[in-house]
C-alpha cells in the first residue's frame, strides 16, 4: 500500500510539475526550483520504475513492456538535457524530450486506468478517477495556458503609438518631472537604478562568448565617453548649456552613468570612471520591456533583469548554479531578454533611439527633426509598406537583416550554427581606426562595398546648359516639416518643391555601351547617377551633418594629364575634400550664420540645403567637361562615391580642437562665434591612437567611361544613344534622379524613352505620370497611368497616383477607388492614407476622414499632413477644442521658413554651398594643378562676418595652419 501511495503521489507531482512548467516559463526562484524538483522526482520515479520493470519483466504484457521502453527513451533525452543544456545546438533535446516521454507515458497512463477501474476497490476507483481528472485538465490545461500567455505577451510587448500625441516635450516619456527628462527613457521604478546593471556584460560572455565578442568591438559599445568624437560633443554641450539638456543624448548612449543619476555632474569630472567608459551594455538593449511608440528620443522603459544579481553574483558557486539552470532550461531567459518586439518589430525598437528630434527643453528654440532611420524606411518599399517606391526589393527588409546578418557560430542562442551578428556593421570605420580593430573595420568596409549603392557614368549632353524656367512644383503648397533631415516617401514633398522646365536635352549614352566623340575646345554636361540598391534608409543615415561623403569624378587624357577633378582631397587625401564637390549631407546653421559642425545640433536654427538618396532611388550630378585645345586623343572618365566618417572639420576639433586664447569666446545657446585651433593637448583622448588620426576614406562604388578626343574643326559623328531592355534600368535611373531634382520636361523625356525599350515596363509609364503629375499637368497624366493599369492592375502605386489625379481633376468617387485600392495593398502607407482622407473632407465626410487621418497617425504621431488635415475636419465639424489642438500641433510641427533668412549672408560667401543648395546644378572644372603641393582650402565653418545686434560687423577670419582661406 505505501509503496501504491508513492507511486500515485510521486506521478501525480511530477505530472502538475511538468505541466506547470510548460505553462509559465518564469523567470522567478519558484520557476527553478520546480526545474531541480523535476529533474530529481524525475530520476528517481525511472529509477524505482525500472528496478520494478526488472523484478516483474516474466509477467510484463508486450504493451506494457513496449510503452515503458519508449518511455525510458525519453528520460534518457531528459537526463542528457541535465548535462548537455537545452540550449544552442543541443536545443532539439527538450521537444525529442517532451514528446518521446509523452509517446511512452500516455498510453502507460491509460492501461494504467483501464486496469485500475477493473481491479480496484470503489473506494480506490473514485481517488483514481479523481486523479485521472486532474492529470487531464494538467495536459490540457498546460499548453492552454501557455497559448494565452504567449498572447498576452504578444500584447503587452507590442509598439503601438500613442492615441494622444504631446503637445509639447513636457509631455513625452516621463514628463518633465522625471530625473531622466529631456530624454524620453525610463526604468520601470521611474527613477534611478544602480549602474552596475549595465557594467556586467562580461556576465552574458561567459555563454554567449561569441556574440559577447561581436559586441566588444560594435558601435554600441562605443556609443559613450570611450569615443572620443561622442565625449568633445557632450563635453562642449555642457560647457555651453549645461548638463540637463544633455540629457536628451544620454538616454542613448550613456546609460551606465545616466540611469544612476550621475548626468547631473558635468562629464569632464567623472569621464575616466568605469561607467563612462561602458558605452551601451547587453542590458541596454535586452532589458527593454517597453517601448511606447515611434516618436524615438529613447522612448521606451527599462526593467532590472529578474535574478541578474545570481549571474553577475561574485559567488562561483551561484554564477555556476545560475548558468547550469539556464542551459537546462533557457526559456525563461529568453522570456527575460528576448521580447515579442526584437523579433516581431526590430525596426519600431531600433527607431527607439535611430530617431530623434530637438525642442525647447534642449535646443531653446522649438521642435525640429534631427536624423532619422526609421521614417523613411518605413514609407519606402523596403519596408514592403510604402506603395510608392520607385524599386523594391525581392522581400522586405528590416533593421536586422541588413546590419544584424547571420553569421556562423557555435553560441548557446544559435540557430542551426548561426546567430545575429552583434557586431552592428554599418558605416562607422573611425572607432575601429583609432582603436586599431582591423576586423571591426574590415567589416564596416566589407558592409559599405557590399553594393549598397551604384554610380554610373551615364551620359553626355553636348553644348552648354539651357536656361531653365522655375515653376512652382505640385508639392510646393503643402505644408512642409520642420527638420534638419531629408524627407523622403514619407511625405507628399518628396522630391523637389521647385520644377523647372526646360526644353529636353539630347543625352547621348550609357557611356560605357557606346563610342562618343568629342571635339577640342568643346564643352560638354556629363551626366552621372548614384543609385541606392541595398540601402533600407536614406543615403548617407545618421548625423548626417558629420561626415564627409561626396562624389568624385576625375577626368584624365591618354597622355595623363587631368582635365577636371570634382571632389579631390587636399594633403594626399588625409585633408578636407574639395568644397565644390557633390556631398551627400545636412549643412546646418546657428543663428549667426555659423556651420552646425561640432554636433551641436542643439544650435541649429536653419538649413543651409540637404541632399540624401532616398532607399530605392537615384540622384543625377551634372559636371561640366571643357576639353582642352591640346587633349590627347581619349579621355577617360572615373566616378568615386567616397566615405568617411567622420567629416575633416569635426575630427581635428574633436581630437585638438582648443579656443583661440587670444580671443574671447562669443557663445550663447543658439551661437558659437568663437575661433577654434586645433592645437589641443591629445594624450588623453579616447582610443588607441594618441593623437589627430587620418581616417580613411572608404570607395563605395566606382564606374568607369571613355571619350574620343577629335581635332577642333572635326565633324562629329552620329552616336545614337542605347536603347534597349539591357539598359532600361539605368536609364530609369537616370530620370528618378532628374525627377527628384525637378527637372521635368527632361524627366518625362527619358521616361518616355523607358516606356520605348520596354513598353511593357508599367512603372515607366507610372514615372512618365509622375513627371506629369509634379509639374501639375493631371489631366495628360491620366492615360499614361491608365496604360499602366492594363499592365498590371494591382500595381499599388498607379492606382494611388490615378486617384492623385482624378482628385486634382475633381472626380472625386473614382479618385476615392483607386485611393482605397492602393491602401488595400499597402495599409501602413500614410501618404495614400493622406490623399484618401483629404478626398474625404473635400467630400464633406468628416467622420470617414478622421478615421483616415487618426490611422496615419497611428503610424507616425508627428505627420504633419494628418494634424493639418485633422484641424480642417475639426473646423468643419464645429469642435473648436479638437482644432484647436491639432492647430498646435501642427504648429509645433511645421517648418519656420523664416529661418531661411540666416543662409542668406551665408551663401552669399559661399558660393560652393549655394552651388550645391540648387537643386539643378553643374560642378565646374577645376583645372589640373601641381598634386605635389597641398591644396589651400576654404575654412567654411564660419563665415567671414556677420553683422551683430547692435549693428557692429565682427570678424571671423581663421588663421588656423592647413586649413586658411
Amino acid at each position: 500500500m505505501a509503496r501504491r501511495l508513492f507511486w500515485i503521489v510521486g506521478a501525480f507531482v511530477l505530472l502538475v510539475n511538468s505541466a506547470y512548467l510548460a505553462a509559465f516559463a518564469s523567470p522567478s526562484l519558484f520557476y527553478f526550483a520546480n526545474v531541480v524538483l523535476h529533474m530529481a522526482l524525475g530520476v528517481v520515479l525511472a529509477v524505482v520504475y525500472g528496478i520494478a520493470l526488472v523484478r516483474r519483466r516474466a509477467t510484463l504484457s508486450p504493451f506494457v513492456l513496449a510503452a515503458s521502453v519508449v518511455t525510458a527513451a525519453g528520460v534518457l533525452f531528459g537526463v542528457a538535457i541535465m548535462f548537455l543544456g537545452a540550449a544552442g545546438r543541443f536545443r532539439w533535446l527538450l521537444p525529442v524530450h517532451i514528446a518521446v516521454t509523452l509517446a511512452g507515458l500516455v498510453p502507460l497512463l491509460v492501461y494504467g486506468a483501464v486496469v485500475g477501474l477493473r481491479r480496484l476497490p470503489s473506494r480506490e476507483r473514485i481517488a483514481l478517477a479523481f486523479g485521472y481528472v486532474v492529470l487531464v485538465l494538467a495536459l490540457v490545461g498546460a499548453p492552454a495556458a501557455a497559448m494565452k500567455n504567449g498572447a498576452a505577451k504578444q500584447t503587452q510587448f507590442r509598439i503601438v503609438n500613442p492615441i494622444e500625441v504631446p503637445a509639447t516635450m513636457e509631455g513625452e516619456g516621463a514628463g518633465a518631472s522625471s530625473p531622466f527628462f529631456p530624454s524620453s527613457a525610463d526604468t520601470n521604478v521611474h527613477g534611478i537604478i544602480p549602474a552596475n546593471f549595465f557594467m556586467t556584460s562580461d556576465s552574458c560572455g561567459r555563454c554567449h562568448t561569441d556574440i559577447y565578442n561581436q559586441w566588444q568591438s560594435s558601435m554600441h559599445h562605443f556609443s559613450s565617453f570611450n569615443n572620443q568624437w561622442y565625449r568633445k560633443s557632450i563635453e562642449y554641450m555642457q560647457d555651453v548649456v549645461g548638463t540637463k539638456p544633455s540629457k536628451w543624448c544620454a538616454g542613448c548612449h550613456d546609460h551606465a552613468v545616466f540611469f544612476n543619476g550621475r548626468f547631473d555632474r558635468p562629464i569632464k569630472e567623472q569621464i575616466e570612471t568605469p561607467e563612462a567608459q561602458a558605452g551601451l551594455a547587453c542590458t541596454s538593449c535586452h532589458a527593454i520591456t517597453h517601448v511606447r511608440s515611434t516618436m524615438g528620443q529613447g522612448d521606451f522603459q527599462i526593467e532590472y533583469p529578474p535574478l541578474h544579481d545570481l549571474s553577475a553574483s561574485n559567488n562561483p558557486f551561484l554564477r555556476f548554479v545560475h548558468d547550469e539552470l539556464t542551459y537546462v532550461d533557457p526559456q525563461p531567459h529568453r522570456e527575460i531578454f528576448l521580447k515579442p518586439f526584437h523579433r516581431e518589430q526590430p525596426a519600431e525598437f531600433c527607431a527607439s533611439c535611430h530617431k530623434v528630434h530637438l525642442d525647447v527643453p534642449v535646443n531653446g528654440y522649438r521642435w525640429f527633426r534631427g536624423f532619422n532611420e526609421y521614417d523613411n524606411w518605413q514609407a519606402s518599399g523596403v519596408s514592403g509598406e510604402g506603395a510608392r517606391s520607385f524599386y523594391y526589393p525581392a522581400r522586405p527588409q528590416k533593421c536586422a537583416d541588413c546590419h544584424m546578418p547571420l553569421v556562423k557560430s557555435s553560441d548557446p542562442a544559435a540557430k542551426n550554427g548561426m546567430v545575429r551578428s552583434h557586431r552592428f556593421a554599418a558605416a562607422n570605420t573611425a572607432l575601429p581606426f583609432v582603436n586599431h580593430d582591423r576586423e571591426q573595420l574590415q567589416a564596416v568596409q566589407t558592409f559599405l562595398r557590399d553594393g549598397q549603392i551604384s554610380v554610373d557614368v551615364f551620359g553626355l549632353v553636348r553644348g552648354q546648359e539651357p536656361p531653365k524656367t522655375a515653376a512652382a512644383g505640385v508639392g510646393a503648397s503643402e505644408p512642409r516639416l520642420s527638420s534638419t533631415f531629408a524627407v523622403g516617401e514619407e511625405s507628399m514633398n518628396f522630391g523637389a518643391a521647385q520644377n523647372y522646365l526646360a526644353p529636353p536635352a539630347d543625352v547621348i549614352g550609357p557611356l560605357d555601351k557606346i563610342d562618343v566623340a568629342v571635339r577640342r575646345g568643346d564643352s560638354a554636361r556629363l551626366e552621372v547617377v548614384v543609385r541606392t540598391r541595398k540601402v533600407g534608409h536614406f543615403f548617407p543615415g545618421g548625423t548626417v551633418d558629420a561626415f564627409d561623403v561626396w562624389v568624385e569624378l576625375e577626368a584624365k587624357d591618354d597622355k595623363g594629364r587631368t582635365i577636371l577633378h570634382s571632389g579631390a582631397v587636399a594633403d594626399d587625401g588625409k585633408g578636407p575634400v574639395d568644397p565644390d564637390a557633390h556631398f551627400y549631407r545636412s549643412l546646418l546653421l546657428d543663428e549667426h550664420g555659423n556651420i552646425i559642425n561640432k554636433r551641436n545640433a542643439w544650435s541649429a536654427r536653419s538649413v543651409a540645403y540637404v541632399r540624401l538618396i532616398p532607399p530605392g532611388a537615384a540622384d543625377t550630378i551634372h559636371y561640366r567637361l571643357n576639353v582642352p585645345e591640346d587633349a590627347g586623343d581619349r579621355i577617360h572618365l572615373t566616378a568615386r562615391v567616397n566615405y568617411r566618417k567622420f567629416a575633416w572639420w569635426n575630427t581635428q576639433w574633436a581630437f585638438a580642437g582648443v579656443r583661440d586664447p587670444s580671443r574671447k569666446p562669443d557663445v550663447g545657446r543658439g551661437y558659437d562665434d568663437g575661433k577654434w585651433l586645433f592645437t589641443g593637448d591629445t594624450s588623453r583622448v579616447s582610443g588607441q591612437i594618441k593623437a589627430i588620426p587620418d581616417i580613411p576614406t572608404t570607395v563605395m562604388a566606382v564606374a568607369r567611361a571613355s571619350l574620343t578626343v577629335l581635332p577642333k574643326d572635326a565633324t562629329l559623328p552620329a552616336a545614337k544613344p542605347l536603347m534597349d531592355r539591357s539598359v532600361r534600368e539605368r536609364w530609369n535611373d537616370y530620370g528618378i534622379g532628374l525627377l527628384l531634382q525637378g527637372d521635368i520636361k527632361n524627366a518625362e523625356a527619358t521616361f518616355l524613352k523607358v516606356t520605348g525599350m520596354d513598353p511593357g515596363y508599367a512603372d515607366g509609364w507610372v514615372n512618365v505620370a509622375r513627371a506629369r503629375i509634379q509639374e501639375g499637368n493631371m489631366a495628360a497624366s491620366e492615360p499614361v497611368l491608365r496604360k499602366a493599369l492594363e499592365i498590371d492592375p494591382k500595381l499599388a502605386k498607379t492606382h494611388f497616383f490615378l486617384g492623385t489625379a482624378l482628385k486634382a481633376l475633381g472626380q472625386y468617387d473614382e479618385a476615392l477607388a483607386h485611393l482605397r485600392t492602393a491602401s488595400e495593398l499597402y495599409p501602413r502607407d500614410r501618404v495614400v492614407l493622406n490623399q484618401l482622407g483629404r478626398v474625404l473632407f473635400l467630400q464633406r465626410k468628416f467622420p470617414e476622414a478622421v478615421d483616415a487621418f487618426k490611422r496615419v497617425l497611428a503610424i507616425d504621431p508627428e505627420d504633419l499632413q494628418a494634424h493639418y488635415n485633422l484641424m480642417l475636419c475639426a473646423q468643419g465639424q464645429g469642435d473648436a477644442v479638437s482644432a484647436a489642438r491639432e492647430r498646435a500641433l501642427y504648429t509645433r510641427f511645421k517648418a519656420d521658413e523664416s529661418s531661411q533668412a540666416i543662409t542668406g549672408p551665408y551663401r552669399q560667401l559661399h558660393p560652393e554651398d549655394n552651388n550645391e543648395r540648387q537643386p539643378i546644378h553643374e560642378h565646374g572644372p577645376r583645372m589640373a594643378t601641381d598634386r605635389s603641393q597641398p591644396r589651400t582650402y576654404t575654412d567654411r565653418s564660419q563665415p567671414r562676418t556677420y553683422t551683430d545686434k547692435h549693428g557692429q560687423a565682427k570678424d571671423r577670419l581663421s588663421s588656423t595652419p592647413g586649413f586658411q582661406r
